[in-house]
């Protein structure tokens, strides 16, 4: 039993401070002379962020855009791309404004620039670092060379409730897992030197707790404690500043009734004060005119709370451009903050080298050489096949042997437009292969694919439109539905085995997509309860862009392969997994409900005064539903593999430790399968006994482990005290003496147990 004393070992204003601490006196210098010069309206103008009118995500677009760089009146552009297009708003800016300050080039480089991979929640079901990061060095590498300096990614909310359609461009509901993943983005898109001209510089983003969003509806209000607030939501950001993310974006939502744009305690006293952040804020699209529908005020009003807090550059809106003047004036703002604002941006700028250089990113060789490579191409297929996640596999029915004739029916069989998924601005859509093309380019003649639509992809033609935006269109069919599926039967009768591709067009995940609805929708259902019914081998190649509720496809579905949206190579990646080339070894890095009534459902709950006994589906008067159990279709962590794992007992180096030793947790994990494969071994804690109510298990670390099939390995972990703190009602981040519980197995609930002690 634990003593109530604390035993408190830093506190959260007490946090070491990363590089962005660092003071660099040449740019110091550089800043105040310039800044010396310039006049009020130039240093407004610095705050100014308009689009270039390219791959737009918000309905204002700016204008007089040429006119107002001869000015000095716009210090950053984003959405548009190409060198040519870019030299000739650099030269507009450096040649043509009184002062000739450089513009920083940014766009929603999300999953990859040119060549995409999977979508975010589908990267971090790779739970692989190297590659995570591989594919946002690629990504700059790609966006660098088309002329942009500057990303808003990584996107780093935590989600716990899938109708949130943005759960698709975030890492899914664990805290550990998202800032390993928020650390890797930003080492991956600024490398070792920004000034170089294949880094891109991050924006971390949305800061802060975008992701629990009221009822999953984007942009809605978030309400939660400051204890929940520090220890699950706030450290992935916290772990893309610590890893130098040069920028932070501003959130829609508001934080305890103030909303993030206009948030002083947050954009100041916790990301300067405390975290030690030194960059540039910018806010998200038209952020600062959104605080009137807020209800903070008018356009003056909101433009000078959003400053005051802390936030240093408009995006779209105008508000800073149009009004800081005439609050300056009459004193609602003062010359102090309209110059921090300045310099930060100034800062920016002069980090990625663009005063010495303002065309270093201006290339056209290498827009043609570096943009699709065959490599790229290869690490996105490579890292898609990676992302996918076995969900299902009675009777191994995967994988698939290459002969024979497949059946590829479903309405995301041939749309190519919807393989790189939600946030994919920059993707030629028109070049990238469908699924039904990738296989047919990976499988060649070796296998007979015969290929029909099946079904529409909703029955609700309108629904369908909102669904497939942006150029994601899916054909229709208007025959009766039964009418198509009868075709399809006949086009699928001669096949040995049927393969599905089914579940949501990309739109319907990402930004403004949230649902209600996460089944398979049912002019789908009906086609899939029809193959079924052949009789003939099913493989459910499932798309989605957030967990789905798939209690019935579970339950009367032989295979079923999560695929996210794969990227570029989606379609050969697939192939790659379902003929065996490639052993699936993802693993889900957020929560599958049985149905909608649970969300929000994850593995790092809290218990309660009255919990349901373990093994138990129901007990009156405790905490679970009387039609449903308490548990996830399919756990976080969870994923199958064509090979099959044993896990031994976890030993422990000792029983105990203080506060200056480590304990070394070993397990021994056998591949006892037919196939060479990976697993990932993942290591989960619970504080037993606490001041605070604490999660039933928390994960602290994974391995990643390639076994040959027979062999085995002991992987181990090491615990230190730093694995055992968190914030508790004074927000002081301590370890409290007491008994712990340490999991180790091959998914949230398949765990093996033990139990040590930290002294006093």
């Amino acid at each position: 039993m634990r003593k109530i004393a604390v035993w408190m070992l830093s506190i959260a204003t007490g946090c070491s401070v990363s590089v962005q601490a660092q003071k660099n006196p040449k740019m110091d210098g550089f800043i105040s002379g310039l800044m010396n010069k310039m006049t009020v309206e130039e240093k407004i103008g610095q705050l100014n962020l308009v689009t270039g009118g390219e791959a737009v995500t918000g309905s204002v677009v700016s204008t007089g855009v040429e006119s107002k760089i001869k000015a000095g009146q716009i210090g950053g552009i984003f959405s548009m791309s190409s060198p040519a297009k870019i030299r000739a708003a650099q030269e507009l800016a450096v040649k043509q404004s009184r002062l000739g300050i450089p513009i920083i080039f940014g766009m929603d480089v999300i999953h990859g620039y040119k060549t995409l991979f999977p979508i975010p929640l589908g990267l971090a079901a790779t739970w692989d670092m190297n590659l995570i990061r591989e594919s946002a060095r690629i990504a700059a590498v790609e966006a660098t060379a088309d002329g942009l300096n500057w990303t808003f990614s990584p996107m780093v909310d935590i989600s716990r409730d899938p109708r949130w359609g943005r759960i698709s461009e975030g890492s899914g509901e664990d805290t550990y897992l998202s800032s390993r993943i928020a650390a890797e983005m930003v080492k991956g898109y600024q490398g070792n030197d920004l000034t170089a001209n294949n880094t891109l510089m991050a924006c971390v983003k949305h800061f802060a707790l975008y992701g629990a969003a009221e009822s999953g509806r984007d942009y809605n209000s978030t309400d939660m404690s400051l204890h929940r607030m520090y220890n699950e939501y706030l450290p992935p950001y916290k772990a893309a500043i610590d890893a130098g993310a040069g920028t932070v974006m501003a959130s829609f939502n508001d934080i305890n009734g103030v909303p993030a744009t206009a948030n002083k305690w947050l954009m100041t006293e916790v990301l300067r004060n405390q975290w030690g952040f030194n960059g540039m804020v910018v806010t998200d699209y038209t952020g600062v005119n959104e605080l009137v529908d807020h209800g903070l005020g008018d356009l003056q009003t909101v433009s000078a709370l959003a400053l005051k807090a802390g936030v240093h550059m408009d995006m779209v809106g105008e508000g800073f451009l149009t009004t800081l003047k005439k609050s300056l004036d009459e004193g609602k703002v003062s010359q102090q903050e309209i110059d921090e604002a300045c310099r930060l941006v100034l800062e920016a700028k002069y980090k990625l080298g663009l005063f010495e250089d303002p065309f270093r990113y201006c290339n056209e060789k290498r827009a043609k050489d570096n943009i699709l490579t065959k490599a790229h191409l290869a690490k996105s297929r490579e890292i898609a096949a990676k992302s996918f996640v076995l969900l299902k596999n009675e009777n191994q029915v995967l994988p698939l042997k290459k002969q024979g004739t497949v059946a590829l029916i479903g309405p995301l069989a041939n749309t190519g437009a919807n393989m790189p998924g939600t946030w994919s601005v920059s993707a030629e859509l028109e070049n990238t292969p469908s699924l039904l093309e990738g296989m047919q380019a990976a499988l060649g003649d070796k296998v007979k694919i015969v290929h029909h639509l099946g079904a529409n992809l909703l029955a609700d033609a309108n629904y369908q439109e909102r669904a497939t935006m942006f150029g994601r269109t899916i054909p229709r069919d208007e025959r009766p539905a039964e009418t198509i599926i009868q075709e399809a039967l006949q086009v699928a009768s001669g096949a040995d085995v049927i393969v599905a591709a089914l579940g949501e067009s990309s739109e319907m995940s990402g930004e403004s997509s949230s649902r209600t609805d996460l089944d398979i929708p049912d002019t789908q259902k009906a086609l899939l309860k029809a193959l079924i019914e052949t009789g003939k081998p099913v493989v459910l190649v499932l798309f989605a862009g957030r967990p789905m509720t798939l209690t019935w496809e579970n339950e009367h579905v032989p295979a079923i392969l999560n695929v996210w949206f794969g990227g570029t190579e989606t379609g050969k990646a697939v192939a790659d997994v379902l003929f065996g080339d490639i052993n699936p070894s993802g693993k889900l890095p957020a929560t599958f409900p049985q149905n909608v009534g649970q969300i929000p459902l994850y593995y790092a709950a809290k218990t309660t005064g009255r919990p349901l006994a373990d093994g138990a589906w129901f007990q009156k008067f405790r905490s679970n539903y009387i039609d449903v159990s308490n548990a996830p279709l399919y756990p976080f962590g969870y994923g199958l593999s064509y090979s099959s794992f044993a896990y031994g007992d976890i030993k422990l180096s000792k029983s105990s430790m203080t506060a200056n030793d480590k304990i070394v947790a070993t397990i021994n994990v056998k591949n006892t399968g037919k196939f060479d494969g990976e697993e990932v071994v993942q290591l989960y804690l619970r504080d037993i006994y606490a001041s605070t109510t604490r999660p039933i298990k928390e994960l602290k670390g994974f391995q990643k482990v390639f076994l040959k099939k027979g062999e085995a390995r002991d992987i181990s972990f090491e615990i230190s005290v730093e694995d055992l703190k968190f914030y508790n009602n004074e927000l002081k981040f301590v370890a409290e003496p007491g008994d712990f519980k340490l999991f180790i197995g091959t998914n949230s609930s398949e765990v093996k147990e033990t139990q040590f002690t930290l002294l006093d």
